[in-house]
């Protein structure tokens, strides 16, 4: 018999109290391996533009272990909480004598320091994007190629139809087309498809629902057939992945301001946890020697670290994006907001995110044990 470390791994999450122990690890390792991405970004660009930099940290609250560079004098710490991270800069919030304190850089440079972290997560996210859709069992063509049974759209839809836009969002590939559908559907919507080499509009294209946690979905009633990767094909997939994926981050946004998703849709480390471990399970479950091949933490990944960029990037003070907004006014105006005052702003922006990611870990706690 041979050995597999991963159908012996899979029999351990088969145990209970192994499955939480591993799933912790799991995700632990995910969210500090990203938040690293993230802060190597800001370091990086940190000693580029000669920034005195005073400590690099992984996580939050208490040290773990660390060190100091004797060169340097950095400080490389890992904390206890897998929460955050932060790079400490001379100067970040704080008037400073040296001269290579941040706030005294060109408010060009400080703009890509405090860019930068974000900008690894998306790169990062690209990387994986292009390893998910290269791993992938197939690439969906946005074609409709079968009904299923009683398919409501197949009044207005015919097979071999390409479609070009969904309710006026244009789609590529497969998965746009079923996104749109996913989130437009719910109300009769216009397609725009290519039949018989003619563009066609269809008004008013009508789809089943369906209903997930409380909110309602179209349903889309036809399969996509498979395109075949070559490179052109992935790297045309790989672009719309991520498109779609910071595409889907904004609408939930929006839809969660708007109402169409209520508190219980946001999930904080706890329920990524669920989330970490439930696609872990998958991976390890699934058998290659059936057909079966699942990469479900990969696009977790994925996801993850886009949402980590995407979000950053928001003009929400504490985020790098609020500190963006402050340098943005900086250059346009020519001159700084006084570093009293807009510490001021962040100081209340950690407190107001501390609390939501309070409320947030509790929710999902409850509905682990719910």
């Amino acid at each position: 018999m041979v050995f597999s470390a991963t159908n012996f791994l899979a029999g351990l999450m088969n145990n209970q109290a192994v499955f939480i122990v591993i799933t912790a690890l799991a995700t632990i390792l995910l969210f500090g391996f990203l938040i690293f991405i993230h802060e190597f970004g800001h370091y990086l660009t940190a000693r580029l533009f000669k920034v005195t930099v005073k400590e690099f940290a992984i996580g939050m609250g208490p040290k773990i272990f660390g060190w100091v560079s004797k060169k340097t004098g950095i400080a490389y710490r890992v904390r206890a909480l897998p929460i955050g991270g932060f790079v400490s800069m001379e100067g970040e919030d704080e008037e400073s004598g040296d001269p290579n304190a941040f706030y005294k850089k060109a408010v060009w440079k400080r703009m890509i320091i405090t860019a930068a972290g974000a900008t690894m997560n998306l790169i990062f996210g690209t990387l994986l994007a292009f390893i998910y859709i290269l791993t992938s069992s197939g690439l969906a063509a946005p074609v409709v190629h079968k009904f299923q049974e009683d398919a409501a759209s197949s009044k207005w839809l015919k097979e071999n139809d390409v479609i070009l836009k969904v309710d006026g969002e244009a789609v590529f590939t497969g998965q746009e087309a079923y996104y749109e559908i996913l989130r437009r559907g719910v109300e009769p919507i216009d397609i725009l498809v290519k039949r018989d080499g003619e563009k066609v509009l269809l008004e008013d294209v009508v789809f089943g629902k369906q209903t997930e946690q409380g909110v309602q979905f179209g349903a889309q009633d036809f399969y996509f057939p498979r395109e075949q990767k070559t490179p052109l094909t992935v790297m045309k997939h790989t672009v719309s992945q991520m498109r779609l994926s910071v595409k889907m981050i904004y609408e939930s946004l929006f839809d969660l301001v708007t109402g169409r998703y209520g508190f219980e849709a946001v999930s904080g480390p706890v329920g990524v946890a669920g989330e970490v471990g439930g696609a872990l399970k998958d991976d390890l479950q699934a058998d290659p020697e059936k057909g079966q091949s699942s990469n479900n933490l990969l696009y977790l990944a994925m996801i993850i670290t886009i949402n980590l960029g995407v979000m950053n990037l928001l003009p929400i003070p504490a985020l790098d994006g609020g500190r963006l907004f402050f340098q943005f006014v900086e250059l346009v105006f020519r001159k700084p907001i006084p570093h009293k005052y807009e510490g001021y702003i962040h100081g209340a922006g950690i407190v107001i995110l501390m609390v939501l990611m309070a409320l947030v870990a509790l929710k999902d706690t409850i509905g682990l044990f719910g």
